[in-house]
């Protein structure tokens, strides 16, 4: 398995893009500067041995010994060896609503973004378990296996969002349903599924699938993000800031049904939650409640030890550094003497 101890250090990446324009954009003033000077040719008449070139090698060797350097800092390793770990858990699926009422502001800084916090947060508290991750507005689908990389569960939900779904409305069923054929057939009581939405249930089925889950030995836990006093859902059009809109043009007011979710919970022998307040205090106690849930043994490999590999990258990075150094901008010995033995061969001919 490969990772960088360091990944931090790869946020620095980001800054080669500006150190390239920064170089254009000097290069360009400069040769504005030799414009106003008299040209190129009377700058080449004035210093003969001066390169047209090692500009460009130099800075390229700067910009590669830069990328090297990030590297080596963020330290490249690969799993050298594999231990069987074993561990007690359930599994369990977070079901994040990404249609368009959850970019309501009645909580901030809007529902999405409320809620992908707050299921990051039952990430880490949940961890020991098998978490996987599903998103849904008038259908549902998986963006994280069940899987103990709970780096990759919270990524999933981090980067959620309405255009993801290729169309719009809200259906907890087919999250419920989705949920339900993902677990693992041989895994009968040990595995829940938390929901995080406003409420919306437009198909109407979700209490009718959660009372199936449950039958099936799943529990559904519902949380409701947003306000019943509600809010305009926000939109983009053509880059001007609207609201969405009725058939007869007047702004849509989305509300938080907890009614509906109190349903879908009751029906799935879970519990409904309000995320509109603690969020701490929340996860704390869906933790207790799937921490309640009898466990199954899992045993898995994981890499225990790794080689690192910075090393190269570095010694790497410092050579070029050296290389661009001891580089001069003058014009090589060999092209100085072809230079002049052409200089010498066309005034022969005249």
């Amino acid at each position: 398995m490969f990772k960088f101890e360091h990944s931090y250090y790869l946020w620095a990446l980001a800054l080669l893009p500006f150190l390239l324009g920064f170089f254009v954009l000097a290069w360009r003033l400069r040769m504005q500067s030799l414009s106003r000077f008299g040209g190129a040719d009377v700058v080449r008449r004035m210093a003969p041995n001066l390169s047209r070139y090692k500009h460009f090698v130099k800075f390229g060797l700067l910009l590669v010994a830069c990328l090297f350097l990030i590297i080596g800092l963020a330290n490249p390793q690969w799993g050298s060896k594999r231990q069987p770990v074993k561990r007690k858990g359930i599994d369990l699926f977070l079901a994040l609503d990404i249609s368009q009422s959850m970019m309501a502001e009645d909580v901030s800084p809007s529902r999405l973004e409320r809620a992908k916090r707050f299921g990051q947060q039952l990430v880490d508290k949940l961890a020991s378990n098998n978490i996987g991750v599903i998103l849904f507005a008038c259908n549902a689908f998986p963006v994280a296996p069940l899987t103990s990389d709970y780096y990759f569960a919270k990524l999933a939900l981090s980067t959620a969002s309405p255009d993801q779904a290729g169309e719009q409305g809200t259906s907890i069923s087919s999250a419920i349903d989705l949920a339900e054929r993902s677990f693992d057939p041989e895994n009968e009581t040990h595995k829940a599924i938390i929901i995080l939405t406003d409420g919306e249930d437009h198909d109407g089925r979700g209490a009718q699938q959660a009372e199936a889950a449950y039958e099936n030995g799943t529990l559904v836990y519902t949380v409701g993000v947003g306000s019943t006093g509600g809010s305009f859902i926000p939109v983009d059009l053509r880059g001007r800031e609207d609201y969405l809109r009725d058939d007869s043009g007047n702004p849509i007011r989305s509300r938080l049904d907890p009614s509906t979710l109190e349903g879908v919970a009751r029906a799935g022998g879970g519990a409904y939650f309000s995320l509109e307040k603690n969020a701490e205090g929340l996860a704390e106690a869906l933790q207790e409640r799937i921490d309640a849930i009898e466990k199954r043994e899992y045993e898995q490999r994981f890499f225990t030890d790794y080689e690192s590999y910075f090393q190269i990258f570095i010694g790497i990075a410092f050579l070029l550094f050296l290389i661009e150094f001891l580089l001069s901008y003058r014009t090589s010995s060999l092209r100085k003497s072809n230079r002049i033995r052409n200089a010498l061969a066309n005034e022969n001919d005249s």
